[in-house]
Formats: C-alpha cells, sequence, structure tokens
C-alpha cells in the first residue's frame, strides 16, 4: 500500500526575512525554505552572500527565491520590499524583522546618528515594514516574527541604545499583536549568546556570558531558526510571546 507523501508545513506560503545573507538571518531562511516555503532574502551590503544563499536553495526547488536589496533607514522604500514579494510570489504570508545593528555606546558619550542608527534598524524599521506589510498578511492570515534579544529585558552594559532599541522591538511584538490581531499573529524570538556579535565584545565578556547562562555554552542559528519556523508552522493559536532561546541565560542572569 502506498504511503500518500504529507506536503511540507509551509509549502505554499511566502516568507520575507531581512538581513537574511548571513548568520542567523540566512540560517532562518533555510529553515522556512526546508520547510516549503518561498523565501524572499533581503540584504543591504551583502548582495553576493545573498545571490549564493539564493543560487543553493534554486538548485534544490528552483523558483522559490528572490533576493531584494534595500535601506531599512529609509522607510519610503519599505512597502516596496512588500510589493516586490507579492509581486514575485503573489503573497506574503511571514515576515521576520531579523535585520538588526550592535555595537556599543556607552553613556556619556551617545551620538544622536549612534541613536538614530540602533533605534533605526532594530525598532524603526520593524514597525514600518510591519506596517506596510499588514494588508497582505491580513489577507493571509499570516505571522510576523521580531528578532529581539534577552539585552531588551535585561541591559547589556555600554550598549545602551541597543538595549532600549531591542526593548522597545519586544513593547512592539506586543503592540502589534493588539493591532494585528485576529488575523495576524505576532511574535518574537529572544536570542541569547548565539553566535557572536562580530565587533563589541572580548573573549573575556563572551567567558562571562557563558558562564552565566545555565547549559554553560553558547548556542547556534539553527536554535534561532527552529524557533521562527516554529511560530510559522506549528502555533497557530500563539500571538504577542516573547520565546527566549539563550539557554537558561536569563534565568541564570
Amino acid at each position: 500500500m502506498t504511503q500518500e507523501r504529507v506536503p511540507p508545513p509551509l509549502q505554499g506560503r511566502t516568507a520575507l526575512v531581512t538581513g537574511a545573507a548571513r548568520r542567523v538571518g540566512a540560517e532562518i531562511v533555510r529553515h522556512l525554505h526546508a520547510a516549503g516555503a518561498n523565501v524572499v532574502i533581503h540584504c543591504n551590503r551583502s548582495l553576493e552572500q545573498a545571490r549564493a544563499l539564493a543560487a543553493g536553495l534554486e538548485s534544490g526547488r528552483a523558483g522559490s527565491t528572490r533576493v531584494v536589496r534595500g535601506d531599512l533607514l529609509d522607510t519610503a522604500a519599505l512597502p516596496g520590499l512588500v510589493a516586490s514579494t507579492i509581486e514575485t510570489f503573489g503573497s506574503l504570508d511571514v515576515l521576520v524583522n531579523n535585520a538588526s545593528t550592535f555595537y556599543p555606546t556607552p553613556f556619556g558619550s551617545i551620538t544622536p546618528a549612534q541613536w538614530a542608527d540602533l533605534s533605526g534598524t532594530n525598532l524603526q524599521a520593524p514597525l514600518f515594514l510591519a506596517q506596510a506589510a499588514a494588508p497582505a498578511l491580513r489577507q493571509a492570515r499570516g505571522l510576523v516574527v521580531n528578532i529581539v534579544d534577552i539585552h531588551g529585558q535585561r541591559p547589556l552594559r555600554n550598549y545602551l541604545a541597543y538595549s532600549a532599541a531591542k526593548a522597545g522591538l519586544i513593547m512592539l511584538t506586543r503592540a502589534l499583536a493588539r493591532e494585528m490581531a485576529p488575523e495576524v499573529r505576532v511574535n518574537a524570538v529572544a536570542p541569547g549568546p548565539v553566535l557572536w556579535p562580530e565587533t563589541g565584545l572580548d573573549t573575556q565578556q563572551m567567558n562571562e556570558i557563558v558562564e552565566r547562562t545555565l547549559l554553560k555554552r553558547a548556542g547556534e542559528p539553527a536554535d534561532i531558526a527552529r524557533a521562527v519556523r516554529f511560530f510559522a508552522a506549528e502555533a497557530p493559536f500563539v500571538t504577542g510571546q516573547v520565546l527566549a532561546v539563550d539557554g537558561g541565560r536569563s534565568v541564570g542572569w
């Protein structure tokens, strides 16, 4: 007797992931694509990496990706990202606000430019992109996933502007869940020590963070990607929630 093939859980759906050319964003794209979704890979400066990622995915399923480039600080351009997604695949089902800027801003030396950059990427862009995507997401009864940070709940010393912006994104997640209900779910994933930033933290800081993590190790990008896939494919009755994927860092503070 032939066993009926079960289709992938996100087959026929489309996901737009910001900051998706590399690191955690790229892993989120791979997991959503493996679950059957078409993926729009947003990038700004990492165009070649985005194209390479798309080419690898296209080799397994042709016509399933698109690369879009844009500066998320240009709010006037954000509706165009949504329009490009719909033009290519006909719908937008999942928006993942992953793009982030991270660097130290010690109190006493914070500049307006730093504040505009950090709050713009980590808070302003997710708001205005969600607003632009809302009609399509409502039609699809879709989902927004914001990638926040445990330091949005417990500030990281010398990273005041970043921590404040991520705290705002946590509140934005809950506020959007109210504003976009009942058609659209809005949730967040809060990574702990997963794939260290390329600048800012020294070895001693990294070791101290791991030591305060209950599992005594750093996580992997796949840990975050699996959480995003969970919200997209397996959590139809969950909205307004923040899932900490931090190895117990927030408990073992």
